[in-house]
């Protein structure tokens, strides 16, 4: 008689004993959550009149119909060939075309335009001319340069409809720009915002943390109800831009405090000639002292604030340091 096969019951048992050995995080606020997903992994749904917006959960997508064809913005590869079931699925309820003719990019990163080869040449592809830039230096094939560019703003009238591309200086990219259409009472800013929920890693992993910081209250000089972030799994409204600016607004406060109390000598002293130790440990004090009253306040008002907090914190109070000079000392 063989000997049993205890080989799957072994990696159940690593992989329940790996999970109980996890951190655990507070609940999720059930605001933060969008519609469930269907059976194929994504949900579509109206935002106003003829424009949609698809998403997955973790990312998001959005498209027009008009009666030339159907505009995308952006293409996030998580979402892939979900996209144009999307759209098929609307083009099928309403007897529209199903034909993505224009691809508009709200940047260069990979995680929200990675399927757009997934769209044939001839669909004409619109971005920034910084994207363009630095999408032929990444030589990526699943991300084509747009061959259509602008510098600072370009009015699209595509099949009778309006949207307004407005670049307004770096922010979490070089290239990141505000989709705005007006006749949808839209705004689409991606990677800024997470409706519901805290920024992940790094303030949203952005590369100008002051032009991060200020794109909100640009935001907000624009007229929309409707809110596309480009993350999670449900639209924005105004008051989830409030809440953000008082959230980053909040970080900010706390790390200059921390700047100004927190004593780098024990750290100096205790690591001698290892320098960057110091530096570690007198940074992260900073961090520390910074992130805990913001965790404690917004736990429970934005979702994974416990998760992510102590990481953008350090980006913001070395940003507070760097970029704005605070705390910067001349030797006597």
């Amino acid at each position: 008689m063989d000997a049993p096969d205890t080989t799957t019951e072994a990696h159940a048992d690593t992989r329940l004993s790996s999970a109980q050995d996890l951190p655990d995080y507070a609940p999720i606020p059930r605001p933060a959550l969008g519609p469930a997903l269907n059976e194929q992994g994504y949900y579509v749904g109206r935002v106003e009149r003829n424009l949609y917006w698809v998403t997955d959960g973790t990312y998001q997508s959005a498209f027009l119909t008009t009666k030339d064809g159907v505009v995308l913005l952006d293409a996030p590869p998580t979402i892939g060939h979900n996209i144009q079931r999307a759209v098929d699925e609307i083009a099928a309820a309403n007897g529209v075309s199903n034909r993505v003719t224009h691809l508009v990019y709200s940047h260069h990163h990979a995680d929200h335009v990675g399927a757009s080869s997934l769209f044939d040449g001839t669909v004409a592809r619109i971005g920034h001319e910084e994207t363009r830039r630095l999408l032929l230096r990444d030589d990526d094939p699943a991300r084509p340069a747009p061959e259509e560019t602008f510098q600072d703003g370009r009015t699209l009238e595509i099949g009778g409809e309006r949207i307004e591309l407005s670049w307004h200086g770096s922010n979490h990219s070089p290239d990141n720009i505000f989709i705005h259409l007006p006749d949808h009472d839209t705004l689409m800013l991606v990677d800024i915002v997470n409706p519901g929920w805290a920024p992940v890693y790094l303030s949203n992993l952005t590369e100008d943390v002051p032009g991060y910081v200020a794109a909100p209250s640009t935001a907000l000089t624009y007229p929309w109800k409707h809110f596309i972030g480009g993350h999670m799994g449900r639209l924005g409204t105004r008051d989830d831009i409030a809440l953000h600016q008082r959230y980053m607004a909040d970080i900010a406060d706390h790390a200059r405090k921390a700047l100004d109390t927190v004593d780098p000598t024990p750290y100096f002293i205790k690591y001698g000639e290892n320098t960057w130790a110091a530096v570690r440990g007198y940074l992260d004090a900073v961090t520390a002292a910074a992130a805990t009253p913001v965790i404690e306040q917004y736990t429970g008002v934005l979702a994974a604030a416990d998760v992510f907090t102590a990481s953008t914190t350090f980006h913001v109070m070395q940003s507070i340091r760097l970029d704005l000079g605070y705390g910067s000392q001349v030797h006597p």
